[in-house]
């Protein structure tokens, strides 16, 4: 599968973003989506994950400030991103996963600065 990832960008503090990740070549209903940001010098982290089920995990330090969510007829999913914070800096990537086979999209940078 081909992940496409979009809206990154500048943002001030309290500010609000969304990523999009298009996805083609398979099946996608059957992935688990996620969105993940990594800083220099430091591993990816996972940042929310929706299951095939609709089911969503959000990590803590971005709970009630973002959501996920799919479409499985438009093959996408979003990252609504709320009340950014100069910690939400960093490039996000766009995961499907299904068994043990992991796909990545190219990264989008989120900069979140006054």
């Amino acid at each position: 599968v081909q992940l496409q990832a979009s809206g990154g960008g500048l943002v001030q503090p309290g500010g609000s973003l969304r990523l999009s990740c298009a996805a083609s070549g398979d099946d996608f209903s059957r992935y688990t989506m996620g969105w993940f940001r990594q800083t220099p010098g430091n591993e990816r982290e996972q940042v929310a994950i929706v299951s095939s089920g609709g089911r969503t995990n959000i990590a803590d330090s971005v709970q009630g400030r973002f959501t996920i969510s799919r479409d499985n007829a438009k093959n996408t999913v979003t990252l609504q991103m709320n009340t950014l914070q100069p910690e939400d800096t960093a490039i996000y990537y766009c995961r499907a996963a299904y068994l043990r086979t992991n796909y990545w999209g190219q990264g989008t940078q989120v900069t979140v600065s006054s």
